[in-house]
């Protein structure tokens, strides 16, 4: 079973910055990627960045590309998503995904991300 809990999330204005953290745990964890993905209200949920954990490619949607940066942290299991020159658009619930082989998808209980003009 594998764990993981976003954190970084909160009210800034446009054009700050936000730095996302997904912490991952459990024995099994051996991702083969992982993902950011968002939902705004009244919107399905997005894609917004993935890193292929080894060796650390990395894809990007076309509205973040520029903006936003996926990174991990192998030792500390631990994915972040730096958000720079942040909109109203990026305003939404900000989730982290986990995909490896002969598991389930993992899925984070999600952080706000508010995005003030």
């Amino acid at each position: 079973q594998v764990q993981l809990v976003e954190s970084g999330g909160g009210l800034v204005q446009a054009g700050g910055s936000l730095r996302l953290s997904c912490a991952a745990s459990g024995r099994t964890f051996s991702p083969y990627a992982m993902t950011w993905f968002r939902q705004a209200p009244g919107k399905e949920r997005e894609f917004v960045a993935r890193v292929v954990w080894i060796p650390g490619r990395t894809y990007y949607a076309d509205s973040v590309k520029g903006r936003f940066t996926i990174s991990r942290d192998n030792a500390k299991n631990t994915m972040y998503l730096q958000m720079n020159d942040l909109k109203p658009e990026d305003t939404a619930v900000y989730y982290c995904n986990s995909v490896q082989s002969g598991s389930p998808d993992y899925w984070g209980q999600g952080t706000q991300v508010t995005v003030s003009s």
